[in-house]
Order: structure tokens, then C-alpha cells, then sequence
């Protein structure tokens, strides 16, 4: 069993819950658009306004322009309000797993490609995510997974080793990037499944599941 110092988790789809094609028709409707024109284009720009490179309004106008429309500053604000809340849904097990493991003396952090919009409502907003010893946000540190850089800073900031630190994302290059840079990394697929592994593999507590807990 490795032993390990600390735990690293992606944010959306592992602590939590996945951005549904609801969420995605709902932006549509907003902008006046078609729910697949809206999805193709908001994940086109998306790496770009994660890493920075592109700011809000400058996002937003190039998603709508590929779409085909132009978007009202009220239009912009509405859409990035049911932005933010279609990630604002918590995985109540991961949630629990990240305290049992900062109560056990396991450093905790977040690591993810996140914009600077949903990073001030998260922060600010969701009780749920306070606690962990450091959050590295692609927005800040102008980098995203899967680059080198952006692991390294994280285990850095948690003052530990890449090899003393695991990693959790739901995208297999995410990972890839992870133990490049010379973390432990899993793909995390569902709460059981990582549990299961995770007990396989690493002297940590496991992951609680509630009796009739339905995923």
C-alpha cells in the first residue's frame, strides 16, 4: 500500500457533479441559439478563457459569434449565471472523503482548468468547497491540465513531493499530464469505482458511501 501525504482533486465531475446538456440548453435559450451550436462553441473557446488567455466579455463574443448571434450585456450576465450554478452542484461523498482525509492529517487541494467567473462564484459562494489547503485555478496561474506547470505548482504549494501526492480527474490526459509530472493519478469514473482502487492501492481512509446512495 503507498502511503501518501496528500490528495489533489479536479473539480468538476469529481467533487462536483457533471454540467448536464439541461445546464447547456438553458445557456441557449439565453443567447438564441441551438443547444448543439452552443455546446460546440463553448467548449472551443473554453481552454483559452481557462488558461486566461481570453477574458469574460472577449469569451462570451466569440462563443456567441460562432454560434452565430451577438449577445446583450444582460444576455451575457444570465448565461454565465446558469454557467456558474451548472457547476455548483457538490458530489456529497467526494465532499466527505476531502474532510475525512484533512482530519486523518492529509494535506487537500484543488486543481482545475476554471475560468475567472466561476472561480469568484465558488469561492465566495458554496460553503462546501472551504477547507482545503490550496486551490490552484488555471485562471490564476495562466496554465491548464495537462501541462507540466500547473501540477508542479499545485504540489508545491501543498509543500510536498509529486510522488507523496495523488491526483483525481475525470479526463485520461489529465492524468497522463499528472503522472508525467510525477504524481499518483486516477481516473476517477464514479465514487465506487475510485473507492474500490483507492483501497487497493493507497494506505488513506476510504471513501464512505451512504446506505441507498444513488449516482
Amino acid at each position: 500500500m503507498i502511503p501518501l501525504k496528500a490528495v489533489i482533486f479536479d473539480y468538476g465531475n469529481v467533487l462536483s457533479r457533471p454540467q448536464t446538456m439541461e445546464d447547456m440548453a438553458a445557456m441557449a435559450l439565453v443567447a438564441g441559439v441551438g443547444t448543439e451550436d452552443m455546446h460546440r462553441a463553448y467548449w472551443r473557446f473554453r481552454p483559452a478563457f481557462d488558461r486566461g488567455d481570453l477574458d469574460e466579455a472577449s469569451y462570451w463574443k466569440a462563443v456567441a459569434t460562432a454560434a452565430g448571434r451577438s449577445l446583450t450585456a444582460q444576455q451575457r450576465l444570465a448565461i454565465i449565471s446558469l454557467d456558474n450554478e451548472s457547476w455548483s452542484r457538490e458530489d456529497p461523498a467526494m465532499v466527505r472523503w476531502a474532510a475525512t482525509l484533512r482530519d486523518s492529517g492529509i494535506r487537500t487541494g484543488v486543481l482545475s482548468n476554471m475560468p475567472v467567473t466561476l472561480r469568484r462564484h465558488v469561492m465566495s459562494a458554496l460553503a462546501w468547497l472551504k477547507g482545503f489547503d490550496n486551490y490552484t485555478f488555471s485562471c490564476d496561474v495562466h496554465l491548464i491540465k495537462p501541462e507540466t506547470g500547473i501540477y508542479e505548482h499545485a504540489v508545491q504549494a501543498l509543500e510536498v513531493n509529486p510522488a507523496e501526492a495523488l491526483f483525481l480527474d475525470d479526463r485520461e490526459e489529465n492524468v497522463a499530464g499528472a503522472r508525467r509530472a510525477g504524481l499518483h493519478a486516477l481516473t476517477f469514473q464514479s465514487v465506487e469505482r475510485a473507492r474500490e482502487e483507492l483501497a487497493r492501492r493507497y494506505a488513506i481512509p476510504p471513501i464512505q458511501i451512504q446506505p441507498g446512495r444513488v449516482r
